[in-house]
């Protein structure tokens, strides 16, 4: 258990990103997950995934992956136990976490994170005068993407959980304010913000 004072980087993170097949309810096709140990962000591993069910044109067009780009991949059954030793017991991250959530509790065998921060309900809280919670437009109002690779681009699993990781420093560590402790910040991220903006969930949902 965590000194009720312990700073925000007293926790490990699994930071989190699924890309799906644009079923009801999808099924995974991609999925990247980013360590972060003492406030670093360590390099992410990602999977291509062959899901059991076509992916449907509207899948494709967002995040370009095919059919055939999975045809040889893993089944899930076949990267789970990598999957939950990648996951651990680590605070779970994503923007939008509830549709991560949701596809990864269907396909890992009892996979019930304890403590989850959602980056989007985090950015509501903490960043109250943005137009849109997105992850692509904090990205760019933030400037998170600089320095990336080339080959790396939004709406695939490596490039939104990377810079997912990069938004939640950014959250944890505000300029011109305290770092976040541990309560601060799973506290925060467990609440939507009372502002006037219409929430923007589904612009964060990648099906």
């Amino acid at each position: 258990m965590e000194e009720p004072k312990a700073t925000w980087t007293a926790a490990d993170y699994a930071v989190v990103d699924v890309e799906g097949n644009g079923q009801r309810p999808p099924d995974l096709v991609e999925i990247s997950i980013v360590a972060i140990e003492g406030g670093v962000i360590g390099q992410p591993r990602s999977w291509l995934v062959r899901p059991p069910r076509p992916i449907t044109p509207m899948a494709r067009r967002f995040h370009r992956i095919t059919d055939d780009q999975v045809a040889d991949a893993p089944v899930v059954a076949d990267i789970e136990a990598e999957l939950h030793e990648a996951l651990g017991d680590r605070v779970f991250v994503a923007h939008n976490a509830s549709v991560d959530l949701g596809v990864l509790g269907r396909e890992l065998q009892g996979f019930h994170p304890a403590r989850v921060v959602d980056t989007l309900k985090l950015a509501r809280r903490l960043l109250p005068d943005h137009n849109s919670y997105s992850l692509g437009a904090l990205v760019d109002a933030l400037g998170l993407a600089r320095g990336l690779q080339a080959d790396l681009a939004p709406h695939r699993a490596t490039y939104d959980a990377l810079v997912c990781a990069r938004l939640l420093l950014h959250l944890a560590a505000l300029p011109n304010r305290e770092p976040l402790t541990l309560a601060e910040l799973l506290d925060a991220a467990a609440r939507k913000a009372a502002t006037g903006h219409v929430p923007d969930e589904a612009a964060a949902t990648l099906f």
